[in-house]
């Protein structure tokens, strides 16, 4: 009989941020989910320096942010849109 190799998936599963590395990233988000009803699409921004925080720190795979669907939050253009 064959024996199944259980692996973990390719995109979802990262290493739990054990030492709390970017714990403060991850409350600022949390916070402004809870703030704004649990709309996520009003916290991106946090979600972004969340995610930044953890690929940085080696926590997740290193991925352009344009392919986690932030392109249009890179180089400050986000600030400009809610500004006007």
């Amino acid at each position: 009989a064959k024996s199944f190799q259980p692996r973990p998936p390719d995109k979802g599963s990262f290493p739990l941020d054990h030492f709390g590395e970017c714990k403060s990233f991850k409350e600022k988000f949390m916070k402004c989910l809870r703030d704004n009803h649990f709309e996520n699409a009003l916290c991106r921004n946090e979600s972004k320096e969340y995610l930044e925080c953890r690929m940085e720190r080696q926590l997740m795979a290193q991925e352009p942010l344009e392919k986690l669907g932030f392109g249009d939050l890179i180089d400050g253009k986000s600030e400009a849109k809610n500004k006007s």
